[in-house]
Formats: structure tokens, sequence, C-alpha cells
């Protein structure tokens, strides 16, 4: 057990640390993805082709629930810091940590894409698929597919024994828990710090089980996501800036393929089951009423938080 802690420690304070600079340095010098946006801020003359400025920020900024302007720069920073973990963290094996980079990083890229390029016409699986068969190929329909693919090659990453078919379908389950987890941490993205608690919820009791049992990989997965989560949480909390759909889909990503490695193949069906049954949910129920209407949830949900104005 000792190794396990020792990995976990090690995984939770590098993903912490990475996570801290990464913000700092997004925050003096905000990344523009595009060539259309370091255009655009050429053309107003107020920022610098690599993105530096008020030009660059604009694009990470966003309006929350008060009206106020938040930053989105949190969720690249979760990324960098957990990818920079991943990568670093001793006692790995090549494969898992190829399959975690793959799963936090491109899912991360590809919320990202939709953080910038997103808009409100399509929301939701329903409504992106929706447009999709009209012909339409909104930023979520893209996240959705490439999210999709990324948890399903992840999946395939992570060393597993059995007959062939026995594997072919345990791979499509664990990618689809990933994918599904991915999205999931998002759907909780809609007030400050509910997605990360939401990820400590599921992490926590995830990373208590993997030591205990003394699953080394499975409990560094599970810590690295919460290490950098916990780090920038009084940035969330204090309403300066969000996870966004970059840093939520790697976060859920994270500990959706942390679960894979964890638990066995009854343990990853149910998960995967409560994961479509709160996503096929949220379709049709705010899960921010639910919350506000729970004494107990949501006592979680303001802790740390500013009061809510009358």
């Amino acid at each position: 057990m000792a190794g396990a802690v020792l990995g976990a420690a090690a995984g939770a304070a590098l993903g912490a640390v990475a996570a801290r600079l990464a913000y700092a340095a997004f925050r003096r010098r905000p990344p523009l993805l595009t060539a259309k946006a370091q255009g655009d801020a050429k053309a107003q003359g107020d920022g610098k082709a690599r993105g530096d400025g008020k030009a660059a920020d604009r694009y990470w900024t966003r309006t929350n629930h008060r009206g106020e302007p938040v930053t989105l720069l949190e969720g690249p920073a979760l990324v960098a810091g957990a990818g920079a973990a991943v990568a670093l963290v001793p006692g790995v094996p090549g494969r898992v940590r190829a399959a975690a980079l793959l799963a936090g990083t491109g899912s991360g890229i590809l919320g990202a894409y939709d953080d910038v390029f997103g808009t409100a016409t399509s929301k939701g699986f329903k409504g992106h698929l929706s447009a999709l068969a009209r012909g339409e190929v909104t930023s979520g329909a893209v996240k959705i597919l490439g999210v999709g693919a990324t948890g399903l090659a992840a999946a395939a990453l992570t060393p597993r024994d059995g007959r062939r078919a026995v594997r072919t379908l345990d791979t499509l389950a664990d990618g689809a828990l990933i994918a599904g987890s991915a999205n999931l941490a998002n759907l909780f993205d809609l007030r400050p710090g509910r997605a990360v608690k939401a990820g400590m919820l599921a992490g926590v009791p995830l990373l208590a089980a993997s030591l205990t049992s003394h699953r080394r990989g499975a409990a560094v997965l599970a810590a690295i996501p919460l290490g950098a989560a916990a780090a920038l949480l009084p940035e969330d909390l204090g309403e300066r800036a969000m996870l966004g759909d970059a840093g939520a889909n790697a976060l859920g990503a994270l500990l959706g393929l942390a679960a894979t490695a964890r638990l066995g193949r009854a343990g990853r069906l149910t998960a995967l089951g409560a994961v479509a049954a709160l996503t096929l949910a949220s379709e049709k129920v705010s899960f921010t009423k639910v919350i506000a209407g729970n004494r107990v949830l949501n006592r979680l949900d303001m802790l740390g938080r500013r009061p809510v104005e009358s």
C-alpha cells in the first residue's frame, strides 16, 4: 500500500503545482487557438500574433450566472497541469500513461475548441445530434464525436486480459465510460466549484478504493486530476474563473479512465449505467433546480461560494 500512497501523493502534488503554474502563465499570456483569432487580434491592434493582451483574453472570457465576467483559462490550466503530471509521475506503465494523456489532453483540447467556437443555438446531446442530422455540424457535435473517439482510443490502449470478443466489448464499454464521464462533468459546470466538487465526490472514494486494494496505477490516475482541480478550486469558488468544457471534460475523462483501471466489469458497467442515466436526465431535468431543492445538496453546492443575491 505504501507504494500506491506515495504514487498518489506524487501525482496529486505534481498535478496541483503544474496546474497553478499553467494558470499563472495563461493569465499572463492567454493562448489563442486559431489563425482567425490571431488575425482578429492583429487587425484590432490590441494583441500580438502569439496571443497576449486584451484581444486574446476576450476569447477566454464569459459571463457567469451573476452576469459578471469570468475567465475560462482555469480549464486549459487543468488540462496542461494534469497532462504534465501524467507525463512526469513515476511508476505508471507506458500504455496507461499514453491512455491518460490521450483521454485528458484530447478531451480537453476538444472542449477548448467548443469553449471558443461554441454557440447557444444547440445544447445537449439531443440538440447537437439533431443539428447534425439536419446537416449542420456544430462545435458541440465535433466535441461529442471527438471525445467519444478519444475515450475509445484511450480504452483500447489500456492492457486487458480475456478472449478477443470479451476484450472488444470491454473496450467499447470502457470507452463509453471515459467519454460519458467527460461529458457528465461538463454538465455540472454551471455554478462556481460545482464540477470540481462533483469530481471530488466521485474521485475521492475511487482513490481510497484504489489505495486499499494496492492499485498504484489507478490511484495515480485518480490523484492527478483531483490534485489539479483542488489547486484551482479557489479561483472557481471566488468566481474569478471556471473550468469550461476544456477543464470539465479533462477532469471527467481522467476520472473515468481511473474507474476503468480500478473497477471490475460489474462495477464499470454499473458506473456506465449511472453516467448514462444522469446524462439522459439532464435533457429533461435541471440539475441546478434539483440541487437547490435539496437541503444537503444545496449546502454542499454553496460551500465556499459567495451567497446568492436575493
